[in-house]
């Protein structure tokens, strides 16, 4: 796996690792992401649990060390946000929000049933600490551009982080904001490529090739990053580096090597997994899998 410093600018520094009590920390909140997931997916009795399995590192590095947030305030101002391409990713991210107080934690028992704001994808009219309503990919990266560029007007100071899924990459719409967001220079945005290989039709390189990914984001005027999705060190230490750098001038994009449905081995190999819903011998299993599991 290539180094966090791969294709982009300046050398690896020491003093953004984090320490190994945080690593710790991270590495549990990811268990407690994957966890929630399997529980909220159990209400709903259908979701995507293997596209929340290989963000969930990223996740808890984002939300719980990198991120500028506020506990309990998900409107504060000068927060950092959050736009997500892969909106059906969002039952991973609900279970955080409660635990940081954007909202009671109750909601999460009523997951997806009649009347609840939580649903598959993310409202950002009904949900706090959604900054931005997904359902359609493709569109989260523009969504980004334009936080970024607002900040030129209302003077707020704000870095904005964007992930997307590998297949998303087929959308055009998402190499129209690259190419803008390198015309304006917009070097508050951090784009994330969940680089897990499948999409709901396949692998994704079968369906439409993405490759050479790293140098399409290079050539489209962008820094670039080839990180280890799982390992949380690394993938901390890279996010931390390039939220503080602000002598770039370009926007940053970091591609997240990832396994679909990492932590639950039979998701691991069976691609089928993007939607599905797990009996309960089946649950039990994946349960005590992740919480037996070192990724």
């Amino acid at each position: 796996m290539p180094s966090p410093s791969s294709g982009g600018a300046g050398s690896r520094s020491n003093s953004f690792a984090p320490a190994p009590e945080t690593v710790a920390m991270l590495k549990e909140r990811a268990r407690f992401i994957r966890l929630e997931t399997v529980r909220l997916i159990d209400i709903a009795k259908t979701g995507h649990y293997t596209s929340v399995f290989s963000a969930a590192e990223i996740f808890a590095a984002l939300y719980y060390d990198v991120m500028r947030l506020r506990r309990g305030e998900p409107g504060w101002p000068s927060r950092d946000r959050f736009t997500i391409g892969k909106g059906h990713a969002a039952v991973g991210l609900f279970p955080i929000y409660a635990d940081l107080g954007f909202f009671p934690a109750e909601w999460l028992d009523n997951y997806t049933r009649l009347g609840s704001p939580l649903g598959d994808h993310p409202d950002m009219r009904k949900v706090p600490g959604v900054d931005f309503s997904s359902g359609s990919i493709g569109h989260a990266l523009s969504n980004g551009l334009g936080m970024v560029l607002a900040q030129r007007w209302t003077g707020e100071d704000y870095k904005v982080f964007c992930m997307m899924g590998d297949g998303e990459m087929q959308e055009g719409q998402v190499w129209e904001a690259a190419i803008g967001a390198a015309q304006h220079k917009a070097r508050n945005l951090i784009a994330i490529v969940d680089r897990n290989g499948y999409q709901l039709d396949g692998k994704v390189d079968d369906v439409m090739n993405i490759e050479p990914l790293d140098d399409k984001w290079r050539a489209f005027g962008w820094e670039v990053h080839v990180v280890d999705g799982h390992d949380v060190a690394e993938t901390t230490e890279l996010l931390r580096r390039v939220r503080a750098d602000d002598e770039r001038a370009k926007p940053c994009c970091i591609i997240a090597k990832t396994v679909k449905g990492k932590g639950v081995s039979y998701m691991e190999t069976e691609p089928g997994w993007h939607l599905g819903y797990l009996d309960p011998s089946d649950a039990e299993a994946a349960i005590a899998e992740i919480k037996s599991r070192e990724i």
